[in-house]
């Protein structure tokens, strides 16, 4: 439990409010790392084992057999306080990057993960855990979840389908339940046009964070080989900015030195072992 609080502390005090005018709206960053997994959104009933460990089955997540080159241990998601019928935009700075394949560096990918367009078996295909629902859209995603005050241990809706086939990633508007993981992505459509993500009744908290299992599908988990982290600016009740282009390349070497400390550390614990 005490690793659970102290997790939710370090990614809540990654979250920094810029201020707003407007009474319950506010712009804020929020730094989302590849090790944030968003099937552990509120489950600070959970201890996450350390990444040399496995979990136990079947209660946990999915890690590799042996040592990845990474070896990172899974991190509660960030989340921000949100109430029912609240209104939530994203922009996308473009600030840092995710690699999800075993190996250190590039590949790096935004928001918008891995086969953007994806339809039938190159969609992620992620089973439910606990009370949060799977997942079916674009691999590695930007992805959300609502959820109340509760521990969502059991109980999880049906998952939507973000392929091209099903809600896509070009829709307008979308109103998904407790529980229920939502494609972000880079918060645009095609056109240019901010979504508008409306927070359900009972609400009080939204997670983000990135689905993930071995080949994107099954059960969730394979977040141990996943290194590098992106800023994003959400809006609620109210229509965020992209910073200005100096500022955003200060944001980009802080994320540059955050990915550092998290290997170096991930190394140390290594050559502990």
């Amino acid at each position: 439990m005490k690793q659970a609080c102290a997790s939710i502390v370090a990614t809540a005090a990654l979250v920094t409010a810029l201020g707003s005018g407007a009474a319950g709206a506010a712009v804020l960053d929020v730094t989302v790392r590849g090790s944030d997994a968003i099937f552990l959104a509120g489950r600070t009933d959970i201890t996450i084992p350390p990444a040399s460990d496995p979990w136990n089955s079947p209660t946990g997540m999915q890690r590799h057999g042996g040592p990845t080159p990474e070896e990172i241990q899974e991190t509660f998601p960030p989340f921000l306080g949100v109430v029912g019928g609240d209104i939530i935009r994203l922009a996308d700075p473009s600030i840092g990057g995710i690699s999800y394949f075993n190996g250190i560096g590039a590949p790096f990918y935004g928001p918008e993960g891995n086969n953007a367009d994806c339809l039938g078996t190159s969609c992620s295909d992620l089973s439910s855990f606990g009370g949060i629902s799977g997942y079916f859209g674009p691999e590695g995603a930007l992805v959300g979840v609502f959820l109340d005050d509760g521990i969502p241990a059991s109980g999880a809706p049906a998952r939507l389908n973000f392929s091209t086939a099903g809600l896509g990633r070009n829709f307008l508007t979308l109103s998904p339940g407790l529980g229920q993981i939502f494609y972000i992505g880079n918060g645009v459509t095609t056109s240019s046009i901010f979504q508008e993500f409306v927070a359900p009744t009972g609400a009080t908290r939204l997670f983000l964070g990135i689905p993930d299992g071995f080949g994107f599908d099954g059960v969730p988990g394979a977040y141990d080989d996943n290194d590098g982290a992106y800023q994003v600016r959400i809006g609620v009740n109210e229509v965020p900015t992209v910073p200005e282009p100096g500022v955003l390349a200060l944001l980009g070497l802080g994320l540059v030195g955050l990915a550092a400390a998290r290997l170096r550390g991930s190394q140390g614990m290594k050559g502990a072992a």
